[in-house]
């Protein structure tokens, strides 16, 4: 399994990361679900961090059972709609954004 990381690091408008929530909610979070071959959709928003570290309010975890699952899911009319919506989440919500894109290999310990 692996997992592919969207990380929107930057600054949410401040007083908007509720709107900012409720929009990803509505308009990117079904889009995200619909990637083909896609096992499990994360969306997680930020909460809390450390003082020191950068400021990441909000993370996409997609994980695929292998990397050619992956590259249907990157290719798939769902990321395409996905990625036309970003410049309208960065325009409404953020005064200033990075994205970074990871993955990583992914193994589960249950006890």
């Amino acid at each position: 399994m692996i997992t592919r990381y969207a990380i929107f690091g930057g600054t949410v408008t401040p007083g908007q990361e509720a709107a900012m929530r409720d929009w990803v909610t509505a308009h990117l979070t079904p889009l995200w679900r619909k990637f083909a071959c896609a096992e499990e959709v994360r969306v997680l928003f930020g909460v809390e961090q450390d003082a020191d570290g950068p400021t990441i309010p909000l993370i996409l975890a997609i994980t695929y059972a292998d990397r050619d699952a992956m590259a249907k899911g990157v290719d798939s009319p769902a990321r395409h709609a996905a990625k036309d919506l970003l410049p309208e989440l960065y325009a409404r919500f953020y005064d200033e954004v990075a994205l970074w894109h990871y993955v990583m290999d992914r193994e589960q310990y249950f006890d």
